[in-house]
C-alpha cells in the first residue's frame, strides 16, 4: 500500500460540494456554505494492490453508494477550506484503514515458566478449597 499515492489520487479525483452547515458560526451559518461533502469513486483510488482494493470495498460496503462512491462530510470548522481538508483527510484515512491487510497470527506455545506458574496457582487454589471442607469423620 502506497499511502502517498493514495492521498494524491484521492486529492486529485475527489468531488467536493458545499452546503449550509448547522455548526457554530452565529448569523454567518445562515448565509455561508461551509459544510464540505467529499465523494470519490473507490475504483479511482490508486496505490492499492488488487487484494487491498477488494478488502477496502468489502469493509466499506455499508458506506458506499449504489454507484460505488464513498461519501464523507465535514462541518466542524467555520471555514470552507478547512472543512474541505478535513473531509479529504477522512477519505484518505478511511481508505487506508479499510485496505490494511492484517498480519497473520503466528501461533506460539506456552513457555515453561508460564506452565509452572499456572500449575502453582492451581495448587494454591485447590489447597484453599480443600481447607474449607468439613473434616472427615473417622
Amino acid at each position: 500500500m502506497d499511502r502517498e499515492l493514495i492521498r494524491r489520487s484521492i486529492e486529485g479525483g475527489v468531488e467536493v460540494d458545499f452546503a449550509r452547515s448547522g455548526g457554530p458560526g452565529g448569523q454567518n451559518v445562515n448565509k455561508v456554505n461551509s459544510k464540505a461533502i467529499a465523494r470519490i469513486r473507490l475504483g479511482l483510488v490508486e496505490g492499492l494492490s488488487a487484494e487491498e482494493a477488494v478488502l477496502a470495498r468489502e469493509r466499506l460496503r455499508s458506506r458506499l453508494t449504489a454507484a460505488g462512491e464513498l461519501i464523507v462530510m465535514a462541518d466542524e470548522e467555520r471555514d470552507q477550506g478547512r472543512n474541505r481538508d478535513a473531509a479529504v483527510s477522512r477519505l484518505v484515512r478511511l481508505v487506508t484503514e479499510a485496505a490494511r491487510i492484517p498480519k497473520p497470527r503466528r501461533p506460539t506455545r506456552p513457555t515453561r515458566g508460564s506452565k509452572e506458574r499456572r500449575l502453582a496457582s492451581k495448587r494454591v487454589h485447590a489447597e484453599a478449597k480443600r481447607d474449607r471442607r468439613k473434616p472427615e469423620a473417622t
